[in-house]
């Protein structure tokens, strides 16, 4: 963990796409200017160099390269914006995860146990301090969801004070994102990743909170400003990733939101209604706009 007294005035971000983008709008916010970047580490440590980068940020690079660019770092003297190489290499070894969350109190799953695999994302400071968002699932390859209709309140509080207790205990920063396969009424860890995840626009339409601006202040070694029983979801809100073809236009309207870094990227697409029955017209109407008719009612089947 770096002081205060240390601040981040120009960043690296690692990355191109929309996962890119919203961290570098994210930092704008907070007054450190941002640049991006794609390659191995030798590239990202010679472009940070180059353009005078205090720091250089990961973005959503998986754990294993993480790894890698976190222990370049660390030889060349560069602060690394992201979880400790310990944790890391960890996250990089499913087995050494689950044994570490074991040791922390918390359930494992089992590859018999079946079920549903559900995400969460949790922010964490370097003081004990932590807060879990809405659980979400994936729905095929292009879309997710949150809140979950079938998980109840308790559920969801017990999930989050699972997931909590294990990211305290491993030393966590900033943002991660926990999975746990939920079956009835039992429960176990499966998995935990460094974030960002890119679904975090699923929480922002929620609960009115952006994760990355408050991660990238966890990140700089402030302490964690939210409380959990202020975080209260509002609504539905569900994500798609999308390939846009180069004339796709969204004509905006209220509870929609695309980010999109621009041609031969993905695109991410968040609607958000206060009830189902609102959102999914309104997802359609969206989809629509930027697909086409045909695409929008395969995408949201009326």
């Amino acid at each position: 963990m770096f002081p205060r007294k240390m601040p981040v005035r120009r960043v690296l971000v690692v990355g191109a796409g929309a996962g890119a983008l919203r961290l570098c709008q994210a930092a704008q916010e907070l007054g450190i200017e941002s640049q991006t970047a794609e390659g191995d580490s030798r590239t990202l440590l010679a472009r940070a160099l180059a353009g005078q980068c205090d720091a250089i940020h990961p973005g959503e690079l998986a754990a294993p390269l993480q790894l890698e660019l976190a222990k370049a770092c660390g030889e060349a003297g560069v602060r690394f914006l992201g979880q400790g190489a310990t944790l890391l290499a960890a996250m990089a070894q499913q087995r050494v995860m689950r044994r570490l969350m074991a040791e922390a109190g918390v359930p494992l799953a089992s590859p018999e146990d079946g079920g549903t695999l559900v995400h969460l994302s949790l922010l964490v400071d370097g003081h004990g301090h932590v807060v879990y968002l809405a659980p979400r699932q994936s729905l095929g390859d292009a879309m997710s969801m949150a809140p979950l209709p079938w998980l109840t309140a308790e559920r969801t509080a017990y999930l989050g004070r699972l997931a909590a207790r294990g990211v305290v205990a491993l030393g966590a920063t900033g943002l991660v994102e926990a999975g746990f396969r939920v079956a009835g009424n039992a429960l176990g860890f499966v998995s935990l990743r460094p974030g960002p995840a890119g679904e975090e626009a699923l929480d922002e339409a929620l609960f009115g909170l952006d994760p990355l601006v408050t991660h990238w202040r966890l990140m700089c070694g402030e302490r964690l400003r939210e409380r959990q029983s202020h975080l209260v979801g509002q609504g539905h809100a569900r994500l798609w990733r999308l390939a846009l073809p180069e004339h796709a236009r969204l004509d905006g309207g209220p509870g929609v939101r695309l980010d999109h870094p621009g041609a031969g990227h993905e695109a991410r697409l968040v609607i958000w209604g206060r009830r189902l029955e609102e959102l999914e017209p309104r997802a359609r109407r969206a989809l629509s706009c930027l697909l086409g008719d045909e695409q929008a009612a395969r995408l949201v089947p009326g």
